[in-house]
């Protein structure tokens, strides 16, 4: 079979049945990349940056020649490395009669969907692979996903103070078969001073736009360009059920449109009671090392307070952690609710649904209300 270059959306769909090979350097995928894709770099990050110097400072057939060196020395490691990738991808997506994947199909692209991916096509389709190349590249990709961070949705926020379980009621809505986009998730923080606490590093902010996107993506009802034709500007008509958030998570931030959408969305508001939400928190946080606790304390003094901040450091050093946390509860309910406040509309947009408990079963209790 020939080699194919194809639009995003139609390889954003292949990437469900087929493995992606991302064929930019190592550093270029660690910045950001398909949340799918596998690095198979074509060239190391010093390689590259010598043919893009050439390319500048001498010719395009200079840089070509060096380029070519380069890939005569790679080949036989980029076929063993898609050897491994595809048989790590027959492990964890078994052959489905239904669907008739052929697993020597593969999805290669590059950062324009030029000479890196044309020529690890040309390499993998000599082996006998069948092989699509994103046309535009990753570059496309990316127009791709910020355009999604642009569209109309429907949002219906989950709301809540510190230590509701809002994450978990989430959870257990996805369960229910409710579209939820966990962005704590995405973005691998909880949000607080303390939510970067027993998480992995964050993503890039262009790391966590992508995820975003594809999430996004996800709950659209029409698949493919005629979606884009008929209305580029609204993606789709289902409620998507979000977390309430600041304007960033950790590190990263929402873009304008999006963020404005989520201010705007009706929020749901568990209301939990204090003493429940501070046992959580407690059952939470605890346990990590109180060096650690310490210093998400001293990350938010400056609003905190001197006074707050002594008196919660002092409980945390007595190992007194329950009145530690109710001091940090407090200022974070304040905060929170100068943030609902601050909502236009926020009289119209809030829902208040009392909870007796933080319990995953609040989302049943939501549901009922809705």
């Amino acid at each position: 079979m020939p080699i194919e270059k194809i639009e995003i959306e139609t390889f954003l769909k292949l990437s469900k049945d087929f493995p992606v090979l991302d064929v930019r350097s190592p550093g270029e995928f660690a910045h950001a990349h398909l949340p799918a894709a596998c690095s198979v770099p074509l060239f190391t990050d010093d390689q590259r940056k010598i043919i893009g110097t050439a390319y500048k400072k001498q010719s395009r057939k200079i840089a070509v020649e060096i380029g070519i060196n380069y890939f005569s020395e790679r080949m036989k490691s980029v076929q063993k490395e898609t050897v491994k990738i595809v048989e790590e991808w027959r492990n964890h997506h078994p052959a489905d009669p239904s669907k008739k994947i052929d697993h020597s199909t593969l999805l290669v692209h590059c950062w324009r969907g030029g000479m890196r991916s044309e020529t690890v096509a040309w390499l993998l389709n000599l082996y006998g692979y069948d092989v699509y190349v994103l046309k535009g590249g990753y570059k496309v990709f990316r127009r791709w996903a910020l355009k999604q961070l642009e569209k109309e949705y429907q949002f219906h926020i989950l709301g809540g103070y510190t230590g509701s379980g809002k994450t978990e009621v989430l959870k257990e809505m996805m369960k229910e078969g409710q579209p939820v986009i966990d962005l704590e998730g995405l973005a691998n923080h909880r949000g607080s001073s303390f939510g970067s606490l027993g998480q992995n590093a964050q993503p890039s902010q262009e790391m966590f736009d992508n995820l975003l996107a594809l999430e996004l993506f996800k709950y659209q009802k029409v698949f493919g360009p005629q979606a884009e034709e008929e209305d580029s500007n609204s993606a789709s008509q289902s409620i998507i059920w979000l977390e309430d958030e600041s304007r960033h998570i950790g590190s990263v931030g929402f873009a304008p449109a999006f963020w404005e959408q989520m201010r705007n969305s009706p929020v749901y508001f568990i209301d939990v009671p204090f003493e429940e939400r501070l046992n959580f928190i407690v059952s939470t946080y605890g346990e990590f090392d109180k060096e650690k606790l310490v210093t998400c304390i001293l990350n938010i003094q400056k609003r905190l307070g001197g006074l707050d901040t002594k008196n919660a450091l002092q409980f945390l050093e007595e190992g007194n952690v329950k009145d530690c946390f109710g001091i940090l509860i407090r200022y974070y309910d304040k905060l929170y609710g100068n943030g609902l406040i601050k909502r236009e509309n926020s009289t119209s947009v809030l829902n208040k649904i009392p909870c007796v408990s933080v319990d995953s079963n609040n989302a049943k209790l939501l549901l009922s209300v809705l």
